[in-house]
């Protein structure tokens, strides 16, 4: 029997996925059913290059983790509101408004431990398999929202509104459950 006539293989699907932003200490987060699309974590290993006579030999350089993208719809629900639960992790980052110029207020600054501890929570993209059970679960160590796009309202379209972020985080590991090899990579020491 070739490859993919086995019934019992199944291939995994872009739309079954769920992404949680479950929300730190202080905020709610967003809610799971309000993400449209999220890009899965991405990293980089740079190339050092080491020249002899008419040679080039090449050796692995830092790992980067690159930032991941993800839309979410807007709701006017205030339970569900995605641009209010965005200020909110905004504002629990750290980020005070300015009461006035003089005034020793509103000077609050952002902070990866409040961004990471008190605002998004561990962010996780889970892979569903048909039954809705989880078969890969990608955990985004340290995650902060680096920038947003509060969408875009026009008269020539009847489109929902939409909201892009982007998380930066530190690493991220792979676990693969259901018979697969755990979590990847595994910690050391």
């Amino acid at each position: 029997m070739t490859f993919w006539q086995d019934p019992n293989l199944e291939p995994k699907r872009s739309f079954k996925f769920i992404l949680r932003i479950p929300g730190g200490a202080n905020t709610q987060g967003i809610s799971d059913f309000l993400v449209k699309k999220v890009k899965k974590p991405e990293w980089e290993v740079s190339s050092i290059e080491h020249k002899f006579l008419n040679h080039s030999f090449y050796y692995p350089g830092k790992i980067k983790w690159s930032p991941l993208d993800v839309t979410i719809v807007d709701t006017i629900d205030p339970t569900a509101n995605a641009s209010q639960q965005i200020m909110h992790i905004l504002e629990q980052s750290g980020y005070e408004l300015p009461v006035t110029p003089t005034a020793t207020t509103g000077w609050g600054t952002i902070s990866k431990a409040k961004a990471v501890a008190n605002a998004l929570g561990t962010v996780t993209i889970i892979t569903i398999n048909s039954e809705g059970q989880e078969v890969e679960k990608w955990v985004l160590n340290n995650a902060w929202v680096t920038k947003v796009a509060m969408g875009e309202l026009t008269y020539d379209d009847e489109a929902l509104v939409e909201v892009t972020l982007s998380i930066q985080y530190d690493n991220a590991f792979i676990d693969v459950l259901g018979g697969g090899d755990g979590k990847i990579p595994t910690a050391s020491g």
